[in-house]
């Protein structure tokens, strides 16, 4: 019988059966109500692994959107509601390459010059923003996930007043919070 099963495996373009990798999907609830977003392990598994593990930590649940511009990005998931930065894991390598873009309601890792430096903020396309998945040898932004459900909160998120925040230095910071209350798988 070993040799029967052995002599299959050698048989030329036998293929063999693959359990398909299944996608996991992660419950975003916020104070303008809930997202639903499906990960891509398979085109992006170190980015799906380090987002799943801020989830599972549950280091994202009060974290704060603390970038919102129209026509662009809602980003989130490094300040408290304090804005004050929240603790990181190692960064994880640039998966920009893998064939996802940056379309409306796409998720991307957020980073900074470093293609190589994302670690647990994200964010969401509010358009089609094909230029950031990088050209020409030049690394992208990460896409690792798409909006299957409440694409509107993003656009209700997207239509709050920002302004200036000398806590984290930035200009496009909403001016009433918005809140990552609870994060799931």
């Amino acid at each position: 019988m070993k040799h029967w099963l052995f002599a299959l495996l050698l048989l030329p373009g036998l293929a063999l059966a693959t359990t398909p990798v299944k996608a996991p999907r992660v419950s975003m609830e916020t104070n303008f109500g809930t997202l639903v977003v499906e990960l891509d392990p398979v085109h992006a598994p170190q980015s799906v692994s380090n987002f799943l593990a801020y989830v599972r930590d549950g280091s994202y649940n009060g974290s704060l959107f603390h970038r919102v511009i129209p026509g662009f990005v809602v980003q989130g998931g490094g300040y408290n509601g304090q804005y004050q930065p929240l603790p990181t894991h190692s960064p994880v390598k640039n998966e920009s390459s893998n064939g996802l873009s940056n379309v409306r309601g796409s998720l991307a890792m957020a980073r900074t010059q470093d293609p190589d430096s994302a670690t647990r903020q994200f964010y969401f396309n509010l358009q089609n923003n094909s230029p950031l998945d990088g050209s020409s040898g030049q690394a992208g932004y990460t896409v690792f996930g798409k909006v299957v459900s409440g694409l509107e909160v993003l656009d209700k998120i997207a239509a709050q007043p920002t302004g200036d925040s000398p806590q984290i230095g930035a200009s496009d910071v909403p001016q009433t919070p918005i809140v990552l209350q609870k994060v799931t798988i």
